[in-house]
């Protein structure tokens, strides 16, 4: 059994990857940093390939799918944020974020999903976030592209359902998590934030049994009800001074 993670150089791709390690599967892991990678291989116990690739360059996408045949798993985990007024934040990071958190992760569900269907087994997961069920004013483009993964991966969900595939699609939206993620979006999260080691275990559990929609924590949980609910205006001002008070 084999499993490929995207993003898997820290954070809960990284503990994904020691997880699914302890469940017995080989692993591909895939991120910018080789070196980080080369530790998550010397610490874990099934056969693991370690592929350091910016995944920002489309090009790069169809290289490890050519590369990398026959996974059990995908886990399309690789992204990051930025934190800024719309028209003050950097273009550049700005696109290099939908290049990865959109780009990539589409490419790779498509190309992986087509094989799994052929074979009528296999699991992805998503990782998205639980501002994929909302306005995001001063992470705009963040929040976007966590949204686009939301409605891509419901979808898919529903068309592998009506096709009655063995295939698995299951969505991943935490809330605030202790990870590096902090760092490179520039923000500071009020909310005590669950521990990466806990977010990739749960998932991966809920994965393997089926579930869909995956979503730790129970305040968290209370706050995609809210968001369903909360009339649009009023959510879209709750959301920004959430925003604000991460940089107080």
């Amino acid at each position: 059994m084999r499993a490929l993670i995207t993003g898997a150089s820290s954070g809960i791709g990284r503990d994904m990857a020691r997880y699914l390690s302890k469940l017995g599967y080989d692993l591909i892991i895939v991120a910018r940093n080789k070196e980080a990678l080369e530790k998550i291989k010397n610490e874990v116990n099934t056969n693991t390939q370690v592929i350091s690739l910016d995944l920002s360059q489309k090009e790069n996408c169809y290289k490890l799918y050519e590369d990398v045949k026959d996974i059990d798993i995908l886990i399309n985990n690789a992204g990051f944020g930025d934190f800024g007024n719309f028209t003050e934040t950097d273009l550049n990071k700005e696109i290099s974020m939908i290049e990865t958190n959109i780009e990539a992760l589409h490419i790779l569900t498509k190309l992986y999903l087509k094989d799994m269907t052929k074979n009528d087994k296999g699991y992805i997961l998503n990782v998205a976030s639980i501002a994929g069920f909302m306005p995001g004013p001063l992470m705009a483009t963040y929040y976007a592209t966590k949204n686009y993964v939301v409605a891509l991966t419901r979808a898919i969900k529903k068309e592998l359902n009506k096709k009655k595939s063995n295939v698995k699609i299951s969505l991943l939206c935490p809330g605030p998590v202790n990870t590096n993620f902090n760092n490179v979006a520039n923000v500071k999260f009020k909310a005590k934030g669950l521990s990466s080691e806990y977010v990739a275990k749960y998932a991966i559990d809920k994965m393997l049994k089926n579930k869909f929609m995956i979503i730790p924590g129970f305040f968290i949980k209370c706050t995609k009800l809210l968001a369903k609910i909360t009339p649009t205006s009023i959510l879209e001002e709750f959301c920004y001074h959430i925003q604000v008070s991460k940089n107080k």
